[in-house]
């Protein structure tokens, strides 16, 4: 009898065994299918190792007693962990890693943008547990029925047989394990080569990658601890020296800087536009309008058309972060959790210098995206959150862009009162998505013949930021602050995803140009100068990391003359750019004057698209040394931001 049940509890221990197994792996090629549109025979043995590697790992260090309730609950998780990452990457375009679980406390603050993502399909992670529970039931009666002597006889032997259970099976599960453990790491050290986290993922799998990205993320911390940030400040200018940013005067001097201090002395105003691209600018639908309000403030101010999103996993609060220190986002972790801890230098601490107060606007809880931390970090006076509004439930944050100007007007007037300079942030919501605005305060009709939801939502959505917008510019002037203002307002990020219905929809609709992958990063960027009365349409490409550097020349403040390292530059006084996107886009991703690259494993796989026809580019090589430069001055940014100094709390 001793011989039989020690069999049987083996032969259960090992069915568990293979199915966990299987299990996982459907599960990785159903998140490979979601991820990268197919299968690949490598892709099929990176994912086998690395799943065969956890579970030897659980045989091992689970009792017999306790597989089948331990297997059960890591199944659940395991789901779980893959149907959040298909979410992920259906909104991000990129692969979650560890330190995504650092965002998980803004899910409910953003569960309005979930919902949309989720698809039926994305629910097969869970079809064995459903079809387990009435399996489950089912054998629980059984169980029930049998004979009391049987159940302890059995389990006495059960206990007795796992007692005695196979050393030779334990040391064959840890041989298997470090098999899989030497290849797969094997595949992990020829990733390491690889930029783009995209392949990477691609070819080592979705567990190796999270593997992969705490090793290079280890090296990179361990060889930034030894640095010294004066060095890489030294780095820093020499490599931006190296790069015609600004072409020489015919006598090999420097051009001198146009505009500078055009705008000394006036107070400052930044609107932060929740999710706002640049195809609605000019461009209207059955004769309206859809943005009025910025279709005139573009005529009368710098308008740059040619302008991209660079942020990275914090979105919103990272546009915040990068226009206020001209640092690129790291990718790896929201800037305002990552870095809120350093001594940051930033626009409101230039402008203190100046005797400026810096505060910034915003309806939702301060604590959202760590807010709370990353202002003071910035050097902000003081903020203004969800406490200070009257909530006119707009939409899931609560008041709507018209609350927020009108609160924002009251304190800059009684800066004005006491002759006190200020900058003010704004950082709008009601066109978050799903972009749902009020019936009573839709002001333009959709036609029928944009059939997609989410394309509908969002020009109305659009339309009331536009609208909401005029109103605050009104009430600059009743209120005598407008001529004495520099207005800036630019988008923070895209609204819409690269869908082909959507683009076909904006073509036909808008009679414009519009393409999914260039037109989606494309945000707009306007300055407005005191008194200015006669804009100019500037086609000089640029990011957000430009945003200061330019507005700090119209301000009168030298960056050179403050020692300030700014990653952007002055787009108004610029011949040639280029500049990295990242997170949205793989590593080594960049904007120049003529094209958007994206980089496949490298720079000779990758792809680029005009900026002006959209069309792909063939010749690749003429911007091998653009590539580089990015990929360098990014991976120099990182070293500088963790190399910044703690500040006091």
């Amino acid at each position: 009898m001793f011989t039989s049940t020690k069999k049987s509890g083996q032969t259960s221990s090992r069915a568990l065994f293979a199915v966990l197994f299987i299990l996982m792996l459907l599960k990785l090629s159903l998140l490979r299918y979601f991820f990268f549109n197919g299968l690949s025979g490598l892709g099929l043995l990176t994912d086998a190792l690395a799943a065969l590697t956890i579970v030897c790992v659980l045989d091992l260090i689970v009792p017999l007693s306790w597989k089948r309730t331990v297997y059960a609950i890591f199944n659940v998780l395991f789901s779980l962990i893959l149907f959040a990452a298909t979410l992920y990457n259906a909104h991000f375009s990129s692969v979650p890693t560890y330190t995504a679980l650092s965002e998980l406390g803004q899910v409910a603050q953003v569960r309005g943008s979930i919902g949309p993502l989720v698809r039926p399909t994305h629910f097969l992670f869970f079809a064995d547990i459903i079809l387990a529970v009435p399996i489950w039931w089912i054998r629980r009666r059984r169980i029930r029925r049998s004979n009391a002597y049987h159940s302890s006889y059995s389990d006495s032997h059960l206990t007795f047989g796992r007692k005695r259970s196979s050393y030779w099976g334990k040391l064959g599960v840890a041989l298997t394990a470090a098999f899989c453990i030497i290849c797969s790491g094997s595949f992990i050290v020829k990733g390491e080569t690889i930029d783009n986290e995209l392949v990477r993922a691609e070819n080592l799998g979705f567990l190796n990658y999270q593997v992969s990205s705490a090793i290079l993320t280890s090296k990179e911390n361990e060889a930034i601890a030894n640095g010294n940030i004066n060095e890489t400040i030294a780095k820093i200018n020499e490599l931006v020296s190296k790069y015609p940013y600004q072409d020489k005067a015919k006598n090999g001097a420097a051009v001198k800087a146009k505009y500078f201090g055009q705008a000394k002395g006036s107070n400052l105003i930044v609107l932060q536009l929740e999710s706002f691209q640049n195809f609605p600018i000019n461009a209207s639908l059955n004769g309206q309008a859809l943005t009025p309000v910025l279709n005139n403030l573009a005529k009368e101010s710098y308008y740059f058309n040619h302008f991209f999103q660079q942020i990275g996993q914090g979105n919103t609060s990272d546009a915040e972060f990068m226009s206020n220190t001209s640092i690129y986002p790291t990718g790896v972790v929201p800037m305002s959790a990552g870095y809120s801890d350093r001594d940051l230098p930033s626009l409101p601490k230039l402008l203190a210098k100046e005797g400026y107060e810096s505060e910034t606007f915003h309806v939702n809880d301060v604590t959202f995206w760590n807010r709370n931390k990353m202002y003071p970090a910035l050097g902000f006076t003081r903020y203004f959150d969800k406490p200070s509004f009257t909530n006119d439930k707009f939409n899931d944050f609560g008041p709507s862009d018209e609350e927020l100007y009108r609160v924002g007007v009251e304190k800059m007037t009684a800066h004005q009162a006491a002759s006190q300079p200020f900058y003010a942030q704004f950082i709008t919501a009601s066109s978050h998505s799903p972009f749902t605005v009020p019936a009573d305060r839709a002001r333009i009709e959709i036609p029928a013949t944009i059939t997609n939801k989410l394309l509908h939502d969002y020009l109305q959505a659009i339309n009331y930021t536009d609208y909401a917008v005029g109103q605050l510019i009104q009430e600059l002037k009743a209120n005598g602050l407008w001529d004495n203002t520099t207005l800036v307002l630019y988008g923070d990020h895209f609204g819409l995803p690269e869908e082909e219905e959507i683009t076909q929809q904006i073509q036909a609709n808008l009679n414009i140009p519009y393409d999914g992958k260039v037109s989606r990063f494309n945000i707009p960027l306007m300055i407005h100068t005191p008194k200015q009365t006669k804009g100019q349409v500037i086609e000089q490409p640029g990011g957000q990391l430009d945003i200061l550097p330019t507005v700090m020349n119209l301000m009168g403040v030298s960056l050179k003359q403050e020692n300030f390292t700014a990653f952007g530059h002055d787009l108004l006084n610029m011949d040639h750019n280029a500049f990295g996107i990242r997170y949205y886009l793989p590593t080594g991703s960049f904007v120049n004057n003529d094209i958007m690259f994206i980089p496949g494993a490298g720079f000779d796989d990758g792809t680029a698209y005009s900026l002006k026809t959209f069309e792909q580019v063939t010749d690749l090589e003429p911007y091998r040394s653009d590539y580089e430069h990015v990929l360098n001055l990014m991976k120099l940014s990182d070293e500088y931001v963790k190399l910044l100094p703690k500040r006091t709390p």
